[in-house]
């Protein structure tokens, strides 16, 4: 079965930075569309980055766009998202995802896409 297991969450004061990380398994990896979305209590989930796992093509939501990047290790099915310059307004549980009907189209999707979620990791930013 599907399994995306993040790691890297973790407390960082304004301006530091973090590397989560996504490892896929139980699928195809290649040939499909992983990102990260993030949420805060009372908000709707929100698309971070996306990456093609095929081309590696990326995508980014405005709010994020120069401060993060999201990457692949294709041979350990993973992704990660290197998280800079990082702000309160960042602070959220950051969860991988995985859409295995889309080659990523040009844009980062709503969360209501992905057909696989993580557990989430939790970003805080002081």
């Amino acid at each position: 079965h599907v399994q995306l297991v993040e790691s890297g969450g973790g407390s960082v004061q304004a301006g530091g930075s973090l590397r989560l990380s996504c490892a896929a398994s139980g699928y195809t990896y290649r040939g499909n569309c992983m990102g990260w979305f993030r949420q805060t209590p009372g908000k709707e989930r929100e698309g971070v980055a996306v990456i093609s796992t095929g081309r590696s093509n990326t995508y980014y939501a405005d709010s994020v766009k120069g401060r993060f990047n999201i990457s692949q290790d294709a041979a350990l099915n993973t992704v990660y998202l290197q998280a800079n310059s990082l702000r309160p307004e960042d602070t959220a549980m950051y969860y991988c995802a995985a859409d295995l009907t889309w080659l990523c189209g040009g844009y980062v999707p709503p969360a209501s896409r992905p057909q696989y979620w993580g557990q989430g990791t939790q970003v805080t930013v002081s």
